[in-house]
């Protein structure tokens, strides 16, 4: 009988050791990230023909998603132009008939025939006097009427060219096939307690299901075990962080924070207030703090993570705030610096583009204790930063960076406090999810005297309105942004089938604006446009002196309006900037367009927030992500909105450490789920801190497998 070392070890094999998989075919699969058979086994599908589930032509409404059943009429071919080959086949059921066309792919006019069952599943179209879809998964289920199996659960996966998807059904089977002796690497206890099928079963009903049922369950299982290993993994790299180091108690007292809230020229809301009450809480402890602030835009996360950094300074130790920008982490100094000299705290900011000699001397000042508070980019992990007494880190932006430059930081002080913050409002179960190994602190409340931003959505024949919303300001003394993602990608690919692509890469943060292309759009604008006016331009790939150059001088209002890509989307704090204008809105997901918004109403004038799109009239899913920004500002509302519709790591616009594990959990559904996943894990490694267990074997050659090192961010 195998043991468990050898079939992890099978698992582990890399996928041209299952049958039919051929060097040609394994080149195939490796661009889809499937490298060995663990890789294939975990390539659930994405989605099912379930035929209990179907509509019929009749019943199918127009722009919706559906599975038609039916029999081939006729195939056809059509050649309109050289090298364009289209293939339509009419398919007919008791209520009507439908056409499937299919676009430079001349072969289904070979695979397909009249008389044939078939399923076809895709969005519905009105054309030409009939129902249609374009490019749809189509699967032959019958040679005759009589021979169509209507009871079978057809799973569909992801696949590429070279691959068929009744090939990568092929190659899943014998995978699995081939791990007939598979053990289970969850505790049997868990197991138990939750009725949960086994591993092996469970694959096998997630790509193979027998019913809906045996679907939904091996789901649950399968999604509790990514998420179990997740919390595990979070764990154990926070107590690696602060492997041999004791926590540092800071002991300053109450009257230090009472006078920093004294500086203020506002009062804190309840909601900073209780956060900042709950963060010098766990500074005092004996514990080491570990502590991530949720906060919506504007609701003034800064100022409580300055109270943070005054009770550090203050108990006789030193802060770090690491901030993924240059302009960002100036921006700190800035706001926080008057506070910090009011109390005698001596700070200061350290960037890559920081001066040799100011360097040095901020250096000697961390070394010897006599400088307190630094400001810094990702300068501040670098070797020759040494700290005297570092006590807190706070990490803005958190997603931003990698685990291994969080732990870099911490490293410098050990035993420091850890406060992460994110101004990517996402609901608790996402947060429990993808930030378990911290406790969590959310504000949701913006302070009453911010002034309100109102949003409207213009078409880009009517983007005029929004010039002269912006004009308007500019005679008011007020500045504006124009948000141009695309600029340099060209209207073809804004409009075919490169859509969602482009939507994938705008939310993962990719700067898709070629610099010339950028400056020849700022250029038109200013001539054109706004001709009166001085227009800058700052994009993510000019240099960064350049960037700073350019806030700087937006900042002191030498800019009245900056043509920006995405580089904006966080912290740039301008109160005097009321009007936004975002080309190609319909690209980004709820939460960028948000983020984004946040760039105006940051002083005392109400803003202006103009998205331009046209949504196709049968995008009802685009119009309505729009409108939700037109109907309200609640950044956690329109996340949860935003999670449902999209994936989590475009959420939060760069993936995490260990979300791309996450590929079957549906974080708002399974909160339940990641709740226990969380309880258990942290319960396991209270037992048990370093899984050395025997009974946790499995569990501790899981996670070295699933969190290697391709999975973490650089």
């Amino acid at each position: 009988m195998p043991t468990r070392q050898s079939v992890g070890e099978a698992l582990d094999a890399p996928v041209t050791s299952v049958r039919y998989v051929t060097e040609k075919r394994a080149e195939a699969l490796a661009r889809l990230d499937i490298r060995t058979v663990r890789d294939l086994v975990c390539h659930y599908p994405r989605r099912y023909l379930d035929f209990s589930r179907t509509a019929t032509v009749a019943d199918a409404e127009i722009g919706k998603e559906v599975t038609v059943v039916g029999t081939i009429a006729d195939v056809s071919v059509k050649k309109p132009r050289p090298r364009l080959d289209i293939v339509e086949a009419g398919v007919y059921d008791k209520t009507g008939i439908i056409l499937g066309v299919w676009f430079r792919q001349p072969w289904m006019a070979r695979r397909l025939s009249s008389g044939q069952v078939v399923a076809m599943s895709g969005k519905i179209s009105f054309d030409y006097g009939f129902k249609r879809m374009n490019s749809p998964f189509i699967e032959i289920i019958g040679e005759s009427e009589e021979e169509a199996d209507l009871s079978r659960i057809i799973p569909v996966h992801g696949t590429t060219e070279g691959i068929s998807t009744a090939w990568m059904r092929r190659l899943v089977a014998t995978a699995l096939d081939g791990l007939a002796d598979l053990p289970d690497p969850l505790p049997a206890e868990l197991r138990f307690r939750d009725a949960f099928m086994s591993r092996k079963e469970a694959l096998r009903q997630i790509h193979f299901p027998k019913s809906a049922g045996q679907r939904d369950e091996a789901r649950r299982r399968l999604a509790y075990e990514e998420l179990f290993f997740l919390q595990l993994e979070l764990m154990r790299l926070r107590a690696a962080e602060e492997t041999g180091a004791g926590a540092i108690a800071h002991d300053a007292g109450d009257e230090v924070l009472e006078r920093y809230r004294s500086l203020l020229p506002f009062t804190l809301t309840e909601e900073q207030d209780a956060a900042l009450s709950r963060i010098v809480e766990d500074m005092r402890a004996s514990s080491v703090m570990n502590r991530m602030l949720l906060g919506d835009v504007g609701t003034g996360k800064t100022v409580v993570a300055g109270g943070a950094i005054v009770l550090a300074a203050k108990s006789g130790h030193q802060a770090a705030m690491m901030a993924p920008t240059e302009v960002l982490a100036r921006q700190y100094g800035q706001s926080l610096g008057t506070y910090l000299d009011e109390l005698g705290i001596t700070w200061a900011t350290l960037t890559s583009a920081t001066p040799a000699s100011e360097r040095a001397e901020i250096l000697s000042g961390l070394a010897d204790g006599t400088l307190s508070v630094v400001f810094g980019t990702h300068a501040l992990i670098e070797d020759d930063v040494v700290f005297k007494s570092l006590s807190l880190v706070v990490i803005d932006e958190q997603h931003r960076f990698g685990v291994e430059q969080r732990a870099a930081l911490r490293a410098k002080g050990p035993g420091s406090d850890l406060l992460v913050m994110t101004a990517t409002p996402i609901p608790r179960t996402l947060a429990l999810t993808l930030y378990g190994d911290l406790e969590c602190s959310f504000l949701r409340t913006r302070p009453a005297s911010r002034p309100p931003t109102t949003t409207r959505i213009v078409s880009r024949a009517r983007r005029d309105i929004a010039y002269e919303a912006i004009r308007a300001a500019l005679k008011e003394g007020r500045q504006a942004y124009i948000i141009c993602p695309l600029v340099g990608v060209s209207r073809k690919e804004r409009t075919d089938e490169a859509a969602r692509e482009l939507e994938d890469r705008i939310a993962a943060g990719e700067e898709l604006a070629t610099l010339k292309a950028a400056q020849d759009e700022a250029r038109f604008l200013g001539e054109k446009v706004f001709a009166t006016s001085e227009v800058g331009l700052l994009t993510g790939r000019m240099k960064a002196p350049e960037k700073q150059e350019v806030m700087q001088r937006f900042y002191d209002g030498d800019i009245d309006v900056l043509v920006a890509t995405t580089v904006v989307e966080v912290g740039i704090d301008v109160p005097n900037a009321t009007v936004m204008m975002i080309e190609d809105a319909e690209r980004f997901g709820l939460s960028q367009l948000h983020q984004l918004r946040g760039r105006v109403s940051r002083g005392q004038y109400p803003g202006q927030v103009f998205l331009v799109a046209d949504p196709a009239e049968d995008d009802t899913e685009t119009a309505e992500r729009l409108q939700a920004l037109v109907e309200t500002d609640d950044g956690f509302e329109l996340a949860e909105r935003d999670l449902r519709a999209r994936r989590e790591g475009d959420v939060l616009g760069s993936r995490q450490h260990g979300a791309s594990t996450l590929k079957l959990v549906q974080v708002l559904d399974d909160a339940e789920l990641v709740a226990r996943a969380h309880d258990d894990a942290r319960a396991i490694l209270e037992a048990d801190p370093d899984l050395s267990a025997s009974e946790h074997a499995g569990l501790a050659h899981e996670l070295d497998e699933v969190f290697s090192e391709r999975q973490m961010i650089e």
